[in-house]
C-alpha cells in the first residue's frame, strides 16, 4: 500500500491540473461608478444591449445598440477592438450580465458591466 500511495497522489494532482473552468472575466460596477469612468476616460464604447425598440424609446447619449439576443458566436463588426473598454448596460442589469459573459467568450478583454438604465440619473435620448 505504501508503494501505491505516491502514485495515487500523483494521479490526483495531474488530474486536477487538467480541469479547466470557463468563468466570466468582466468587472461589475454601479451605474454611478460608470458615470465617473465616462467623465475620466475617452475611447470607450457605451453598449446598450436592450432591444431596438427599447433603445429607440430611451437611451443614454452616445450609446451603441447591439441587442443581447443578437450576440452569439460570430465576431461583432461594430466592436472591432477586443481590447477597447466597453461599458455594458440594459434595463435592470440582467441582460447586461448575459451580454458581458458572451462578449468575454468572444475574446473581449475589457468588459465592464454597469447595470441598467433604470439607475441612470443623467440625460436620455428618445428617437
Amino acid at each position: 500500500m505504501k508503494k501505491i500511495l505516491p502514485f495515487l497522489v500523483a494521479a490526483l494532482l495531474f488530474t486536477g491540473c487538467a480541469v479547466t473552468t470557463q468563468e466570466a472575466n468582466y468587472r461589475q460596477i454601479s451605474m454611478e461608478e460608470a458615470v465617473t469612468i465616462m467623465k475620466q476616460e475617452s475611447g470607450y464604447i457605451l453598449l446598450d444591449v436592450r432591444t431596438v425598440e427599447e433603445f429607440n424609446e430611451k437611451h443614454i447619449p452616445d450609446a451603441v445598440n447591439i441587442p443581447n439576443e443578437s450576440i452569439g458566436t460570430q465576431p461583432i463588426s461594430a466592436l472591432p477592438d477586443k481590447d477597447q473598454l466597453i461599458l455594458v448596460y440594459c434595463r435592470s442589469g440582467n441582460r447586461s450580465k448575459q451580454a458581458s459573459e458572451k462578449l468575454v467568450a468572444l475574446g473581449y478583454t475589457n468588459i465592464v458591466e454597469c447595470g441598467g438604465i433604470n439607475d441612470w440619473q443623467g440625460e436620455t435620448i428618445s428617437e
